[in-house]
């Protein structure tokens, strides 16, 4: 379905992405996990072509994604929606027209200069929103809402593209750890329930392994580990974070004894 092949990005002499390789073959949660500069954020630009590849090809379902221009280009982010660590949302305006731009790349200009949508369009949009649980908010401003329910509205706005992959960059990063839970499990439940692809760049090895099915890391721009949350060991969080990054053998017992009581928990609901 999807497929990273021998990808690289390149920023005058430095390397982002080195040679990026790996497939998904059906739709996961996939969390992308590394340091700060690792490539992460690099990686997801990539595949929505926000930036474009040095080297390498980016192919979905047969489609050559590192050659598409203009419309195509546009349809192709359409369908690969992604969500912000910042949110990008519109303050000034309200929750349910920032949600509606989901819907500005099958517009016409007319239209969307004079902000005018259609009723089931409207509809629609408040759907998502009664899904996240933040319908209420609807002729709010966005500035008026928490970083959490934003995020949550930039999550709407994603779903209002009805895209196969939606993408998140660092969606939690600036949450609180309540806020945090919310929005991340928004993702798992919109993958689970809609059988979409998901892949979040993520810091924390606690969230990758409690959300995602298959977590990659990068270290300095490379994969260096490509497997189930499960066989996360200390040795391999050193290789992915570095060796000074703080993971003895005790501490990273005891970050996944908590995260499993947290899983047996929430399976016992």
């Amino acid at each position: 379905m999807l497929r990273f092949d021998q990808v690289t990005k390149t920023f005058g002499a430095n390397t982002a992405v080195d040679t990026a390789s790996f497939a998904v073959e059906r739709p996961a949660m996939i969390g992308v996990i590394g340091r700060s500069g690792a490539g992460k954020s690099t990686l997801l630009r990539m595949l929505n072509r926000l930036t474009d590849t040095s080297s390498g090809q980016i192919t979905f379902d047969g489609l050559d994604v590192t050659g598409l221009q203009g419309a195509a280009k546009r349809n192709w982010q359409s369908r690969c929606a992604m969500i912000f660590q910042q949110f990008n949302l519109v303050p000034r305006m309200d929750v349910v027209s920032n949600v509606l731009h989901g819907t500005l790349n099958g517009r016409s200009t007319m239209s969307t200069m004079f902000n005018l949508y259609p009723d089931e369009d409207i509809h629609r949009a408040i759907d998502i929103l009664e899904r996240l649980g933040i319908a209420e908010h609807a002729p709010k401003r966005a500035e008026a809402l928490s970083g959490g329910q934003q995020q949550r509205v930039a999550i709407a706005r994603a779903l209002m593209q009805d895209p196969q992959i939606i993408l998140a960059d660092e969606p939690i990063a600036s949450l609180d750890p309540m806020n945090a839970q919310i929005v991340m499990q928004s993702l798992r439940d919109i993958h689970e329930q809609d059988g979409r692809m998901v892949i979040a760049n993520l810091h924390t090895l606690d969230t990758a392994r409690r959300y995602c099915d298959r977590v990659i890391g990068m270290r300095d721009g490379k994969i260096v580990f490509d497997g189930q949350p499960e066989q996360l060991t200390t040795g391999i969080a050193r290789e992915i974070y570095g060796a000074d990054a703080g993971f003895s053998e005790a501490t990273t017992s005891t970050q996944i004894e908590t995260i499993e009581t947290q899983l047996a928990d929430i399976a016992a609901q």
